[in-house]
């Protein structure tokens, strides 16, 4: 319960965080964000990471000039699609070892289960519209290589997601994450930006629900 509290303080308190973070480590600061992105891309078993909300806290920091947000835009769109490539790769080689278990502790099939039918309805572009769905961003490259999607395909569409997904949320906090508003309200914007991420992934949840009755 603990630690539930505390990492609900950390997302909702990212600005404030992240300015500790950059004053205590300054130039690692960049490898520690490039790892975070990494894992919750790359690896299935961290589908909770804060990722739309951190990128855009780190727009918002980029803008004060603690970093340089040209630097962090490449950094983390190369740890973006080297995660989703690397989850690509296991998905196709162990994607079906891992699942075969029911009594899986380790991997949620319910979440595999929520991404099969992000791509039954929106096919291959599900790789990109991922990026900016939590949970569903992490396990849609390993399904793509689980159902052994054509590579060159997945790549560029990793490449754009990724593209847009590190830009699009790192300019969002640039532009707007310092105005006055919205650092007087980060906390509730946060609460936002995961509430309009999540949302695709609950109505996928509810149309499925609903068709089960049917």
């Amino acid at each position: 319960m603990e630690f539930i509290k505390h990492l609900f303080d950390i997302v909702l308190h990212l600005d404030k965080h992240l300015g500790w973070l950059v004053g205590e480590y300054q130039g690692w600061t960049y490898a520690i964000l490039f790892l975070i992105i990494f894992c919750e891309t790359g690896l299935v078993v961290t589908p909770f990471l804060p990722g739309d909300s951190l990128l855009f806290a780190l727009g918002a920091l980029a803008a004060t000039g603690s970093l340089n947000a040209a630097l962090l835009c490449v950094l983390l769109m190369c740890a973006a699609i080297i995660g989703d490539n690397l989850n690509y790769w296991i998905g196709r080689t162990v994607g079906a070892k891992l699942f075969t278990r029911e009594d899986s502790k380790l991997f949620n099939k319910q979440y595999l289960e929520r991404t099969e039918k992000f791509y039954e309805r929106y096919g291959a572009k599900t790789v990109v519209i991922a990026r900016f769905v939590p949970i569903v961003r992490t396990f849609a490259p390993f399904v793509a290589g689980f159902g052994r999607m054509h590579y060159p395909k997945f790549l560029a569409y990793s490449v754009a997601g990724g593209v847009l997904w590190i830009c699009g949320l790192i300019a969002l906090g640039y532009f707007f994450g310092n105005l006055p508003f919205v650092k007087k309200n980060f906390g509730l914007v946060i609460i936002a930006i995961i509430f309009i991420s999540i949302l695709p992934a609950v109505i996928e949840a509810l149309r499925a629900r609903k068709a089960g009755h049917l």
